[in-house]
């Protein structure tokens, strides 16, 4: 399968979307939000266009993933830049076919070109140990309320690149999402029946 990984078109926003809100639905929230975040951070001032790929076989989209500017900010107030990963998708029709892994490479490829540090994300351990993720608490970064858990980790993009990085670690204020617009969000897209959440995280 010959698989093609370049930045989104604005005419293709809808459509990774789309795989967005179809990858994530029921996964951690009933129904989700992981859709809207996405275009919400595409409308911020932390959206970096080079970091929003699409992965397409005969034309077709079936991965996106977009990493944005965050900081780590230490115990008095320094500020450093660093990226946010996440929403990352792939339809289910093509899963466990590596195309997520080589989404996820071209990704951190890209970022460590344009002199990024480190990348910081939620997610499965498991998963994401294969591309050099570790817990955050080895880098002496916690989430912006103090917490460490498996799920929150971090990635060196530069030799030693977060070595002086220590502190808080706060990600757009556009992942916060407002319930109200979410349901107009959502009249957009066809409609789907909302479930228990099929796995349960910290976050």
């Amino acid at each position: 399968m010959n698989i093609n990984i370049r930045k989104v078109n604005n005419n293709e926003f809808y459509k990774t979307e789309f795989l967005t809100r179809e990858t994530f639905w029921n996964l951690y929230n009933p129904g989700c939000t992981e859709h809207l975040m996405l275009s919400n951070l595409r409308n911020s001032n932390t959206y970096i266009e080079e970091l929003d790929l699409v992965a397409l076989t005969d034309g077709k989209i079936i991965g996106h993933i977009i990493a944005t500017k965050a900081k780590v900010v230490g115990d008095i107030k320094q500020e450093h830049e660093v990226l946010y990963v996440g929403p990352f998708s792939v339809d289910s029709e093509f899963q466990n076919k590596g195309i997520g892994t080589q989404l996820f490479k071209q990704a951190i490829e890209e970022a460590k070109k344009m002199g990024f540090r480190g990348m910081i994300l939620f997610g499965n351990p498991t998963y994401y140990h294969r591309f050099g993720f570790k817990n955050a608490q080895e880098y002496k970064i916690t989430t912006k309320d103090g917490l460490n858990f498996d799920p929150f980790m971090a990635l060196e993009l530069q030799e030693n690149g977060l070595e002086n990085v220590q502190g808080k670690f706060f990600e757009d204020k556009a992942v916060e999402i407002n319930q109200d617009q979410l349901r107009k969000f959502e009249k957009q897209f066809p409609v789907k029946e909302k479930a228990e959440p099929k796995i349960k995280i910290q976050r």
